[in-house]
């Protein structure tokens, strides 16, 4: 089981979330018959997660009847298996944020190894989009922390919704998962939760993290006066989408900007591997967001993306930042801004149509338990991304198999037919098997 070497592994990550789950509360009244632990219902949930099988745990109780060893214990280090109704139930009143430390431990150790360098772009900053999903929804089904929608027509929807943060970078296919947070009743409010009251409660709770220099990013529903001055006043940067139709008085000083010529323009050619573009780069500095002697002042700036034989505009967006705007630097910004859409493709995209079936309920419960099922789902997703860093066989495994559900696939097979005595045993058998040549350490 855990490592007690300092090299990032498996074990290295599987240890971190023991340390955690030592430390879950328990809120069953106290007896002697109680033969299961807060620790194993957590570990049993993320053990099914991170194989994404939903069959894993009876499988290793079916092994351990037979053979008297299992892959759970071996994996994960579960002491005792318990069946998914009895994992729920332990599970549901717990709240999330009992197991959000799972996701600071490894962005430490990744960081500190310098994995996260070249992750590192404008102004030397690490790049933070955060975007919300939604996960569930019901007309029957529903938990006293599901969202309530009274339709016009009588009916009621009810749904959950989880913003879900990541580390990104330009042309990198690997994002880092963080804490998420979830948009759901909060306690003292008659109103609905939303994306924005969401975020601004993340950004208070995770303001430790503004010394690492990080670049907050979103659509045009954060780029909001009094998010901005938020943001600046925990010490984060932001690079956000700003648009006209939400924005009347940034863009009447634009205009005027524009009818002054004071309005910086670079245009660039560029071939996209089958046809020229033209990329127009527009910006200004020191522009209000909204009315009024209090509004903050932004720097703005806008690419428009034309193709240059059909004059079709291919692309067009602006954004707002609290960096200055320069020749030196525009590029960089825009492409900064551009990569917020990775926490959709790389992210929320992945969770929900490549193998980690983010959208399927796994378990809703009268409490907590649909919330900490997904927290405990994007642990494990970070749990793969720490492996594609740190652990050279693993990433041979995954560029052989590199659609997803074929990678979860093989392993659901082999944990349910094969004992391995650890995660290098099974990871060595996957590489051996595959016939993937030996890896240089050279």
């Amino acid at each position: 089981m855990p490592s007690d070497t300092n090299e990032l592994t498996f074990d290295t990550f599987v240890t971190n979330i023991h340390n955690i789950f030592d430390e879950l509360p328990d809120y069953r009244k106290f007896s002697p018959n109680l033969k299961y632990s807060m620790k194993d219902a957590a570990l049993g949930a993320f053990s099914m997660f991170f194989t994404q099988s939903p069959s894993f745990l009876s499988h290793q109780r079916a092994m351990q009847q037979a053979h008297g060893h299992n892959n759970a214990q071996s994996l994960f280090g579960i002491t005792e298996i318990m069946s998914d109704n009895q994992t729920r139930n332990i599970l549901d009143p717990i709240t999330p944020n009992c197991f959000y430390s799972i996701f600071s431990e490894p962005f430490d150790q990744l960081e500190n190894a310098g994995y996260l360098d070249g992750y590192r772009v404008v102004n030397d900053c690490l790049l933070v989009p955060i975007d919300g999903t939604e996960f569930f929804r019901s007309s029957k089904i529903h938990c006293e922390n599901c969202s309530v929608a009274r339709n016009s027509n009588g009916t009621v929807s009810y749904s959950h919704k989880v913003l879900t943060p990541v580390v990104a970078a330009p042309g990198n296919n690997k994002v880092i998962a963080l804490e998420p947070e979830f948009i759901t009743p909060q306690d003292g409010s008659a109103k609905q939760d939303c994306e924005l009251n969401a975020a601004k409660r993340w950004i208070e709770r995770n303001s430790s993290l503004s010394v690492r220099k990080i670049i907050i990013m979103g659509d045009d529903l954060f780029s909001r006066d009094p998010f901005c001055k938020l943001l600046l006043t925990h010490g984060f940067h932001f690079i956000l989408v700003c648009k006209p139709s939400s924005h009347t008085t940034l863009y009447q000083y634009v205009a005027a900007l524009k009818q002054a010529d004071d309005i910086m323009t670079i245009s660039r050619r560029e071939w996209n591997g089958k046809f020229h573009e033209l990329h127009t780069y527009r910006y200004a500095n020191s522009v209000p967001l909204k009315q009024g002697n209090d509004a903050l002042s932004v720097n703005w700036v806008e690419l428009t993306v034309i193709n240059t034989k059909t004059q079709e505009v291919l692309y067009k967006n602006s954004f707002i930042t609290d960096f200055k705007i320069d020749r030196t630097n525009v590029l960089s910004i825009v492409e900064a801004g551009r990569t917020r859409w990775k926490i959709e493709n790389e992210n929320n995209n992945v969770l929900k149509t490549k193998g980690y079936h983010l959208e399927h309920n796994f378990g809703h419960g009268d409490k907590f338990l649909a919330n900490t099922l997904v927290t405990l789902n994007l642990a494990a997703f970070l749990a793969h991304t720490f492996l594609e860093f740190v652990d050279t066989k693993y990433q041979a495994v995954r560029s052989v198999l590199s659609v997803r559900k074929t990678f979860f696939n093989d392993l659901k097979a082999l944990t349910k037919y094969l004992y391995f005595s650890g995660w290098s045993q099974l990871i060595n058998f996957m590489f051996e098997q595959l016939e993937i040549k030996p890896i240089s350490t050279g």
